[in-house]
């Protein structure tokens, strides 16, 4: 049976129901990365409830929304006028070694997390890919995608590595950007491993916020390209679970296409980290999470535990997949993921 491996869950909402962490205009440039500069004991304590409590296979880093932009946004009594490029090196390294120590008499591994270019706008912009047009091509997506791989690059002396296991390029909302991240993975030469998960917010269809049909993404992905590296897995995250069921489906189907078809020669991870919600909504105006009332009469009423891993047990019988990495996104607690890995045990 294709080998399952536990991911982490929601860091950012997690911060906030079990550690009461507000996120505010002070903090909305870097959100959940912020505490790599305020508070970094909270955050080891919350990332250990990951490790220690939920066992997890792979611990995510605290880098989401780590962006040159994001530092120069964000003030501190050290620098009032915005945290400058050649001072962010330190926060970064902070970033990983609480990540080491989260994962410390556990066999966890470390991915890097980083999210895509519309995460670090103001409001963020990942559901949307509503880019600016300075960042509204591919082209510009691999050179912004670029600069911040290179800055972890020079915050570990090219030695990052040694630092943790993969790097998952998160909340991908637009093809270009997919390109883009390839592209950007095999201009850094570190031959880490990473994965590409795409976002599919909307709920009329299974596209990307961009349109992006199921095959484009995969074809985008995974297909051969002279200057793209390929990807350790593929999967979707930061989706409503609902939609898993489908989607994966039609991941598999093209997958097994371009297999049978020789098109690609090895079969790739799968990677599902979708919303832990159980229907609630997050209001971006407001900033909070609002419960929306199901009207269909269509709903599953099972644990959400429970429903993901019969979308990964599918996927494991359809043979796609080299492995299936799982975890959640956001609203998915430490709790949420331990009932989750009891589901594979």
């Amino acid at each position: 049976m294709t080998p399952v491996q536990i991911l982490d869950g929601g860091l950012g909402t997690s911060l906030q129901d079990h550690y009461n962490v507000t996120f505010d205009s002070s903090t909305t440039p870097l959100w959940s990365s912020h505490l790599i500069i305020a508070d970094p004991a909270t955050l080891l304590s919350c990332q250990r409830d990951f490790t220690a409590t939920a066992n997890v296979d792979v611990l995510l880093t605290a880098t989401y929304q780590v962006s040159p932009e994001g530092f120069q946004r964000t003030k501190t009594p050290s620098h009032p006028n915005g945290i400058p490029r050649d001072a962010i090196a330190p926060y970064l390294r902070t970033a990983l070694n609480v990540a080491d120590e989260a994962v410390h008499a556990n066999s966890s591994s470390i991915a890097l997390s980083l999210g895509p270019y519309g995460a670090c706008m103001i409001p963020g912009q990942e559901y949307s890919g509503a880019y600016d047009t300075e960042h509204a091509n591919e082209e510009a997506l691999y050179k912004w995608h670029s600069d911040r791989l290179g800055l972890f690059n020079e915050a570990t002396e090219g030695k990052l590595s040694s630092r943790v296991k993969y790097i998952a390029m998160e909340t991908l909302p637009r093809l270009d950007e997919v390109r883009a991240v390839r592209r950007a993975m095999r201009q850094a030469g570190s031959g880490i491993p990473f994965w590409i998960a795409c976002v599919f917010p909307l709920e009329e269809r299974d596209t990307l916020p961009d349109g992006g049909e199921v095959e484009k993404v995969v074809e985008a992905a995974l297909l051969p390209v002279e200057d793209g590296a390929t990807p350790w897995g593929i999967g979707i995250n930061c989706t409503k679970l609902h939609k898993l069921p489908g989607l994966v489906k039609a991941f598999g189907e093209v997958v097994g296409g371009l297999l049978e078809k020789g098109r690609i020669g090895e079969r790739p991870a799968l990677v599902l980290y979708p919303d832990g919600t159980q229907g609630e909504v997050y209001n971006t105006t407001t900033q909070v999470w609002e419960k929306v009332q199901d009207t269909s009469g269509g709903a599953d009423t099972r644990p959400w535990e429970v429903q993901l891993a019969a979308v990964v047990n599918d996927a494991r019988a359809g043979g796609q997949f080299s492995s299936v990495l799982v975890g959640g996104c956001c609203k998915a607690s430490y709790n949420d993921i331990k009932k989750l890995r009891e589901q594979f045990e």
